[in-house]
């Protein structure tokens, strides 16, 4: 077997047909096996699934236990020399997989592939990150990243798209990864209900030795959030669910970065979230604006305390 496709299911019947149509039309020679889980969707997903793509092997949960434990599923029963991680939103081209797959032959260094993400307009969307750090972070959500203009910012997008180039850690949405990398580290850490978890994955490959790569002669477009907002409601920004996003960023840093580390962004998450209530106070926007990020940044203790010193998960 070649590769081995995960995805997960919840709420999006319609984009998830499309991803498997594309999927399959981009298959050509190769041999591939697909794993499709879902997570208790209210939309009758199973059934169509079931109906209309009897080749596909179906895990259908009970409940939703979040996008990382879903993927760790599949894994029991894969057998290919890659596994690849593809959204239900993410749409691949006709050349995608076999491309990916030869390039990542041709490089054995590497244990993880990323490729060009575009939006349904065609806007390039973050593709090759670097890692989180309480500084950037703060740096980001203040906008004080224009005056430390050598910060590497997560999502920095100034560079050449159009060649191959060695990254932290490439998005979920479309990851080759190597069977033997998965073998050696695992795939995802169960404590990440959602967000952080392919950070976090990227992270323990490269402290094993692998490296990850962006490869841009092939795209996949990716529309995003669509899961998310079945969930609850997601920032205008970020399209992240806030609370899920601020539970996993904090148990990131505490496993990557121990106590000291999620300490420190526990104080410039404060410091940002202050800096962001005297600006709005400055511009008088309304009290609901001014209070947002006092409310904010207590809620990110609750949550540090609710996950026992960012530790546990709530869910």
């Amino acid at each position: 077997m070649d590769i081995s496709v995960i995805l997960v299911s919840y709420n999006t019947i319609e984009m998830t047909k499309k991803a498997l149509n594309d999927l399959f039309a981009s298959v050509g020679n190769l041999k591939i096996e697909v794993f499709m889980i879902d997570n208790a969707s209210r939309d009758n997903s199973a059934e169509v699934l079931r109906r209309e793509y009897p080749n596909i092997t179906l895990i259908e949960n009970t409940q939703n236990v979040g996008f990382g434990r879903a993927n760790n599923q599949a894994l029991p029963h894969i057998s290919g020399k890659y596994v690849l991680l593809l959204n239900t939103d993410a749409f691949v081209q006709p050349d995608t997989l076999l491309k990916t797959m030869l390039f990542m032959d041709e490089h054995p260094k590497y244990g993880m592939l990323g490729v060009k993400l575009l939006g349904r307009d065609g806007t390039l969307q973050p593709s090759c990150r670097y890692f989180p750090t309480s500084w950037n972070i703060f740096l980001e959500r203040t906008n004080l990243k224009k005056f430390f203009k050598n910060t590497k910012l997560i999502d920095d997008l100034a560079w050449d798209h159009n060649s191959v180039k060695d990254c932290d850690w490439v998005p979920g949405c479309y990851a080759l990864i190597r069977k033997t990398v998965i073998d050696q580290v695992g795939l995802f850490d169960p404590r990440y209900f959602l967000y952080y978890e392919e950070v976090d994955h990227c992270l323990a490959a490269k402290r094993a030795g692998w490296e990850v790569v962006y490869y841009p002669d092939t795209t996949v477009v990716h529309i995003g959030g669509e899961s998310a907002k079945q969930e609850a409601a997601i920032s205008s920004k970020s399209r992240q669910i806030e609370a899920l996003q601020i539970e996993s960023e904090l148990l990131y840093f505490r496993k990557n970065h121990g106590l000291t580390g999620v300490l420190k962004h526990l104080l410039l998450n404060s410091l940002g979230d202050f800096i962001l209530f005297l600006k709005a106070l400055i511009k008088l926007k309304s009290p609901e604006d001014i209070l947002f990020n006092l409310k904010r940044a207590w809620f990110v203790f609750v949550m540090f305390f609710r996950t026992q010193f960012a530790q546990v998960p709530t869910r």
